[in-house]
């Protein structure tokens, strides 16, 4: 619920600040004296569209300022997922507005936008007045309600989980179906890929093998001369590195007889020696092995010309063509499955269609006794809110094909007076009559509405005597279970109130400034006897202290 509404420098508000509390708080004053546009600072405060011409004269911007407190879980759930931190269920709101139109804001300390205000304010409070738009207005809103009223939290459930699964197949059903057709358009390629490639036989790495096995053949004298040049060098007729190893060994053998010290140099002698001859061998080996042949040439060429062929295809390397091979088999292997998959994805289907509809018509049958009993309860009441001929129905509009929230659009509409059709709710227009019947509904669904502080401007327009009596009851009843803001004229309604708030307007300093306060016992008293049309006189003070008398009886 709202504890504190601080606005300033809101055209003719400097600095007010609204202490409210739970139950039904009343704000009542003189005509023009700015209890609009209080409510107007509240809209401001969770998201309406901000307008540089708001601003107090004089001042460089407007600030509204509202702390929120008691979120319950639900609301706190939803409103992290917009990205915003609580403080153990307590928001602290604010929006700055300035004179050339910029508008900023914060949640908690951190900024946001506009936008998320508007959503955080759907889920906190609810504001019904000519200019705003109620959230029952909204076709998902009046669905919601509905469900609420019906407890159908299970068949929805259902609903939402068989459509789910029905979608799923039938995305599973339409993939195959086009992955199967485009098969069909390229399975002549396909096979083709597959039989070239087939054809080819391809090992893995050949490509690399044939360029070195080229480049040997291409060069065969010159790699053999290159190798007897090594054999010559380690192990020829004249001088030679092992005829050196050998003359260093017999040195080295002398030495040692002398200085035993030089052992150790005889295991790196031996390695030498071993190396050297190893070396020599497979010089001498590689230079009689590697021969020019013209014939193996051309065919590791012709080779590697049908290997180019297939990788500028199919590509870049061997194994890259293989891959593409596998996926081109792979696809001709769907396409003779295809058809085998798709008739049990069907008959999947037709059962996952089944339950949707049987979910359905359980979710509608409870929406259907739902709507007849919620347009009962609403249609007692308007004739005690001053709408004698006011009717409320119920409308389930079938849509064309099954939803994940049912079969049906959740319609309320309403006839106002007898003789005239009934209409969408969305598309009433009086706000005084919208803002009765949106009271009737709150009543009957003050036990299912999880939105915490509803606000109502105009409740009261158009009526009076005994039917303000009755709105006050109504409003009285709704605030059991939930904040009410009420801005009214009618001292039937102020005397119910558990908080009275009263506006004021003076001039200071040229300009004309509105002030709240909070006001008790004779205040009050005063306050009703001069709605009453006397504030002064004996008999409109004695009927004021009569409605608050009356008014303190305990409520149903």
């Amino acid at each position: 619920m709202i504890t504190e509404l601080r606005v300033r420098d809101l055209a003719t508000i400097a600095d007010v600040t609204l202490l409210l509390g739970p139950g039904l708080n009343v704000l009542t004053g003189e005509t023009g004296a700015g209890k609009s546009m209080l409510v107007d600072a509240l809209a401001l405060l969770l998201g309406e569209r901000a307008a540089s011409g708001g601003v107090r004269p004089g001042a460089a911007k407007s600030i509204v300022e509202g702390a929120f407190e008691g979120v319950d879980r639900a609301a706190r759930q939803r409103i992290e997922t917009l990205g915003l931190d609580l403080d153990e269920g307590r928001l602290i709101v604010r929006r700055e507005v300035s004179a050339e139109g910029r508008s900023r804001a914060w949640v908690n300390g951190s900024p946001t936008t506009a936008a998320v205000l508007g959503e955080l304010g759907a889920l906190v409070v609810d504001l019904h007045g000519q200019h705003e738009t109620q959230s029952l207005l909204h076709a998902d809103a009046q669905r919601d309600i509905l469900d609420a009223f019906a407890h159908a939290e299970a068949e929805r459930a259902a609903v939402a989980e068989a459509h789910a699964a029905l979608h799923l197949l039938r995305g599973e059903e339409t993939s195959l179906a086009a992955r199967r057709d485009e098969i069909r358009r390229r399975a002549d390629y396909l096979r083709h890929v597959v039989s070239e490639i087939d054809d080819a036989r391809l090992q893995p790495g050949e490509d690399v093998a044939l360029q070195t096995e080229a480049r040997r053949l291409s060069q065969a004298g010159a790699l053999a001369e290159h190798a007897q040049r090594i054999a010559d060098a380690l192990e020829g007729e004249d001088g030679n590195a092992l005829g050196a190893v050998t003359a260093a060994d017999r040195a080295l053998a002398a030495l040692q007889k002398v200085d035993p010290s030089v052992a150790g140099w005889r295991e790196m002698l031996d390695a030498a020696y071993a190396n050297l001859s190893e070396l020599s061998r497979l010089a001498a080996v590689y230079a009689g092995e590697v021969q020019e042949d013209p014939e193996r040439l051309a065919e590791v060429e012709r080779r590697r010309d049908l290997l180019f062929r297939l990788t500028q295809k199919y590509g870049a390397t061997v194994e890259a063509v293989l891959a593409a091979r596998d996926q081109a088999a792979g696809e001709l292997d769907l396409l003779d499955t295809a058809d085998l998959d798709l008739r049990a994805i069907a008959a999947r289907r037709a059962a996952a269609e089944g339950a949707l509809a049987a979910a359905g018509a359980a979710l509608s049958e409870r929406r259907r006794e739902a709507g007849d009993r919620l347009a009962r309860g609403v249609n007692r009441i308007l004739p005690q809110l001053g709408l004698p001929g006011g009717k409320l129905a119920v409308e389930l509009l079938p849509l064309p094909e099954p939803a994940s929230h049912g079969r049906e659009t959740v319609q309320l509409s309403v006839r106002l007076n007898v003789g005239l059709d009934a209409k969408p709710l969305a598309r009433v227009a009086s706000g005084g009559e919208l803002s009765r019947l949106m009271l009737a509904l709150k009543v009957v669904l003050a036990r299912h509405d999880a939105i915490a502080t509803l606000v109502f401007d105009e409740v009261d327009q158009g009526i009076g005597g005994e039917v303000g009596a009755q709105v006050g009851g109504a409003l009285a009843e709704v605030a059991e279970r939930h904040q009410v803001l009420v801005i009214t004229h009618l001292p039937q309604i102020a005397a119910r109130a558990d908080r009275h708030l009263v506006v004021s307007k003076e001039a200071r300093g040229g300009i004309a400034t509105s002030d709240v306060q909070v006001i008790h016992g004779e205040d009050r008293v005063g306050e009703i006897a001069r709605m009453l049309g006397d504030a002064e006189g004996e008999a409109a003070r004695r009927h004021a202290q009569v409605l608050l008398r009356k008014e303190k009886a305990p409520r149903r």
